[in-house]
């Protein structure tokens, strides 16, 4: 049941099918530009965020770290090479993007290491207490209920474990805000349409972003779910923001 605004925000308006398949059929369609549109419609800064959000997890060892929105596998791939946890599943709700997924991770020779599942934020497919880490990296705004898949992540995850939201935000300051807002309202859907031929995707990402409750408003619903030591780091003049919090 939906209980935010952003919980309501579809890609397909005209559709009648639910978030979760829309957004996956959304993510099959444009998988195969996907990599590519995030680094230039980014400018390739997307790259120091996720560098950034996967520092939060210190000096820890992981024995199993879980990639919740995984994707083409990016954030998986950094995470290996930069805090070497013992072993990553990543989890995504679209079978197309964890293909090209699966293809880097074996080129890396990781298929050993790191494993992709089909899998839904709000029936997450794995025990209680099995990872002493998760990250979501882009992905909270598309989960169909907000609170019940950061309650199943706060189940899945072992004491003392901590979760690392990376996550789009909107600029407070006055001079940059309305130019982010002609490049997220013109600029995103338009270069989408030309390289992966579905405006709505790239439309669907700046409407997401605008009903997103970001801030205190996440902060508080993170800390309903169950976690502590709820905290908030924004990024690139707002545009981009870390939510950390621990079990």
């Amino acid at each position: 049941m939906s209980q935010f605004e952003h919980d309501k925000i579809v890609p397909y308006a005209g559709s009648d099918a639910g978030k979760k398949d829309q957004v996956a059929s959304m993510f099959n369609s444009i998988a195969k530009r996907y990599d590519f549109l995030n680094r230039f419609l980014s400018l390739g800064i997307d790259q120091g965020w996720r560098k950034k959000a996967i520092a939060k997890f210190g000096d820890k060892k992981l024995d199993h770290l879980l990639d919740i929105a995984t994707g083409t596998a990016d954030m998986a791939l950094m995470a290996n090479k930069r805090i070497d946890p013992v072993q990553i599943t990543g989890m995504d709700i679209s079978e197309g993007m964890m293909q090209y997924g699966r293809i880097k991770i074996g080129q890396k020779e990781l298929s050993h290491k790191i494993q992709l599942v089909l899998g839904d934020s709000t029936d997450i497919p794995f025990e209680d207490a099995q990872f002493d880490g998760a990250m979501v990296a882009f992905g909270v705004r598309n989960f169909a209920d907000l609170e019940k898949g950061l309650k199943e992540i706060y189940r899945v995850l072992k004491p003392d474990s901590k979760l690392v939201i990376l996550e789009f935000s909107q600029p407070t300051h006055l001079l940059f805000k309305p130019i982010y807002s002609f490049y997220m309202n013109w600029v995103t859907p338009t270069v989408g349409k030309i390289f992966s031929g579905n405006k709505e995707a790239y439309a669907y990402l700046n409407k997401s972003v605008i009903a997103f409750p970001e801030g205190t408003a996440f902060l508080t619903i993170f800390e309903k779910a169950g976690f502590k030591q709820v905290a908030q780091e924004k990024l690139s003049l707002g545009i981009c923001s870390i939510y950390c919090g621990s079990k």
